[in-house]
């Protein structure tokens, strides 16, 4: 099918997922869950790529958004746009489940305190320390109802800021297998006089933490006159924040033994409110390092270059990478196939059309490109045979055309 038709209708119904009832935009739905083991109704905003429909058999990877209130549309809408990046994507489509907070100093923090400036108010610490039973409900509760009404792939990621980030450093050391990766945004790990920190330190001694990926996000909170270096030594409180997130930093980096797959990098021009956006960008980035796809002008040009053999071989890859297959983009794959016949590269057309025929057997529009592969090399019993089975899949007019076409020349 030729390409300017599939842009057209590509761009017609993007433009109809975002226009929902009342002319208002809308990014995900809110559902809920009655939690047993927190005793309340959570609520849970949910993503999901527009690229799905209740036909569609695609199933996309789940990013776990702690202060989901707070970050969710930034992140959904980052991620809509490095999915999307000009069909050279850089990471997979995925769902987004934000969970909002009601407790958020109950839920996020691992350890009970009665003490913790600058927090003064008894009142607020009382419920500190519900960590370990929030985690218990993401794990027990809220993944197995996600995976149970949502399209997931088993491949999960879980990203916090603040006492999120404690949170998902808790999460990290001590519940490693439960997400594929953590973006840890600075987190808060000065409290508890700095439990959490000591623990982890030898966690990272003593545990492999190979197939886990961790990134961390270090916001510029220092004082005046101050830098990353002459910060270790300060002992002030002012600085506490900091400072413990310096020395995760420094024994992440120590213990490279562990099999952990880890990146940080410090903002020098982001403080603790600011640092969350470009965090996330630069983890996703960092997370899916190999998954963009890139050919050279070469693997245009060349009419021997195995364009698909490269498609299959680095989708290949990226499964290895998430530990669940991935097949080519089907759009990308076509589109470009439709090029190469364009142009008469017809090996390399051939070659993509039918790595989509083989991974989308159920698309008519593979099967009707595979068609205009067989028709224009003038094998008129293939082209046939190929237009039938898109028709078969789904009645169309482009299909049914150059059908008939065919038919009336017997």
């Amino acid at each position: 099918m030729k390409k300017l038709i599939l842009l057209v209708f590509t761009a017609f119904f993007s433009l109809c997922a975002l226009a929902q009832k009342d002319n208002k935009v809308t990014i995900g739905t809110i559902d809920s869950i009655q939690s047993k083991i927190l005793n309340e109704q959570r609520k849970i905003w949910v993503y999901v790529p527009n690229s799905w429909t209740a036909d569609s058999k695609q199933r996309y990877p789940v990013v776990y958004l702690l202060d989901g209130d707070d970050h969710f549309n930034s992140v959904v809408s980052m991620i809509q746009y490095l999915s999307q990046a000009g069909g050279n994507t850089i990471c997979p489509e995925m769902i987004v489940v934000g969970i909002p907070n009601t407790d958020r100093i109950r839920d996020l923090t691992p350890t009970h305190v009665n003490a913790a400036p600058p927090y003064t108010d008894s009142l607020m610490l009382k419920t500190t320390g519900g960590g370990e039973r929030f985690v218990s409900f993401i794990e027990k509760e809220l993944i197995p109802r996600i995976d149970s009404l949502y399209p997931t792939q088993p491949y999960k990621i879980l990203t916090g800021h603040s006492f999120g980030g404690l949170t998902v450093m808790n999460v990290a050391i001590n519940h490693t297998k439960l997400f594929n990766s953590y973006i840890c945004i600075d987190p808060s790990m000065w409290w508890d006089q700095m439990n959490l920190l000591n623990t982890t330190k030898k966690a990272l001694r003593e545990k492999n933490f190979s197939g886990t990926t961790l990134y961390l996000g270090i916001a510029n909170t220092l004082r005046e006159g101050m830098d990353i270096t002459n910060v270790r030594s300060d002992t002030s409180k002012g600085t506490r924040h900091i400072r413990a997130i310096l020395n995760l930093d420094q024994y992440i980096k120590e213990e490279k033994q562990n099999g952990l797959r880890y990146e940080s990098k410090y903002y020098s021009n982001d403080d603790h409110g600011s640092v969350s956006l470009i965090t996330e960008y630069d983890a996703l980035r960092f997370i899916f390092d190999r998954y963009r796809f890139k050919l050279s002008p070469k693997d245009y040009t060349d009419s021997t270059v195995d364009v698909a053999n490269k498609f299959v071989k680095h989708y290949q890859e990226v499964s290895k990478l998430l530990s669940y297959k991935i097949s080519p983009p089907e759009d990308i794959v076509n589109n470009l196939g439709c090029d190469f016949l364009e142009q008469k590269q017809y090996a390399k057309a051939q070659g993509l059309f039918k790595i989509n025929v083989a991974n989308y057997p159920e698309s008519y529009n593979v099967q009707d490109s595979y068609g205009d592969y067989f028709l224009a090399m003038g094998d008129k019993s293939k082209a046939i045979e190929y237009f039938k089975k898109a028709l078969a899949i789904k009645e169309n007019a482009v299909s049914r055309k150059k059908l008939n076409a065919l038919l009336s020349e017997k």
